[in-house]
């Protein structure tokens, strides 16, 4: 038995980025990225009508946020404009067996002050109507204290409107300022409010300290999460839902280019699947298929044609 969806479109919330990410021949290619946006292109691409909640400027680059968002028929009209600000940017550096490292000059992003902006209450209303609501512990780092206060209040009415609220931990370090007791504080005030939660075990790990994905299941199911699909990385998932606990391996063998989207892509395959009425283990199974497509190409957003036999199944 799956999730009753309502209608309406899901809204995933955080930040989009310019991304530079460095080819075979070592020069940089522009493109753009952030964990809920790549996770938005890939529930687009597999039939989802999903928007977008974030803010960006008014300078070329932010155009070309919207622009690459159009190209992917996700909706933008919960991107808000701030006039004069630039958005953030990151750099990407893979090893060589796809292992990648990330470097961000994000501080004045405009998507950090999404719902401290006279938007917020449109975005507020839209989320209530939503579907979905699919956020990060990314996106939580974002905000300040006034604008966790608000996107909070705005997931519990959402979800008493009938919209199903998913999170993937997300966890990075410097993203919390090195301080792990204000980010396990956080995440556990929204784990309480998620439905479905898509954490990476090597996160939990750190953040935590699980010993195993069992674990991880447990504590979450604690906070009163319903269905917990853990990301193993190779190893696979490992998903505990409708009474079930079960590993769903990862297809072996594969070249690995770059890592990059790789949790993000698998956690749009799995909700994909799932309103579409898969069973939770034939959604991962789905989510690592779109996952081990992506890790085979350089940067989050690989070509859609990569993509298409996956999502077209």
């Amino acid at each position: 038995m799956t999730f009753p969806w309502k209608s309406g479109r899901a809204i995933c919330v955080g930040e989009c980025m310019v991304e530079l990410a460095r080819g075979d021949d070592q020069r940089f290619g522009l493109g753009y990225g952030g964990d809920t946006f790549n996770t938005a292109v890939y529930l687009s691409r597999a039939g989802v009508a999903v928007a977008y909640a974030t803010a960006v400027g008014d300078d070329p680059y932010s155009a070309g946020i919207v622009q690459t968002a159009r190209r992917e028929a996700v909706d933008t009209d919960l991107i808000v404009t701030v006039p004069g600000r630039l958005p953030g940017l990151y750099l990407i550096e893979t090893t060589p067996d796809g292992e990648r490292t990330f470097w961000y000059w994000r501080d004045r992003a405009p998507a950090r002050e999404l719902f401290e902006l006279a938007d917020a209450e449109r975005i507020a209303d839209e989320l209530r109507k939503a579907s979905l609501v699919y956020f990060s512990g990314i996106t939580l780092s974002l905000y300040s204290e006034r604008g966790l206060e608000r996107f909070a209040a705005a997931l519990q009415a959402a979800r008493q409107a009938g919209a199903l609220v998913a999170m993937d931990s997300n966890y990075r370090p410097r993203g919390w300022g090195q301080n792990p007791e204000r980010a396990r504080s956080v995440f556990e005030r929204f784990w309480r409010i998620a439905d479905i939660a898509m954490p990476t075990l090597e996160d939990e790990r750190a953040l935590w300290g699980d010993a195993d994905e069992q674990t991880t299941v447990s504590r979450l199911r604690g906070l009163g999460v319903r269905e917990v699909a853990v990301k193993l990385g190779s190893r696979g998932a490992f998903v505990a839902a409708e009474g079930v606990e079960q590993l769903v391996p990862a297809d072996k063998g594969l070249r690995v280019v770059d890592t990059t989207a790789a949790g993000d892509s698998f956690n749009a395959g799995y909700l994909a699947a799932r309103r579409a009425g898969a069973s939770s283990v034939d959604a991962a199974r789905q989510g690592s298929r779109l996952a081990s497509i992506v890790i085979q190409h350089r940067g989050a957003i690989v070509p859609a044609e990569a993509t298409a036999a996956v999502l077209s199944d």
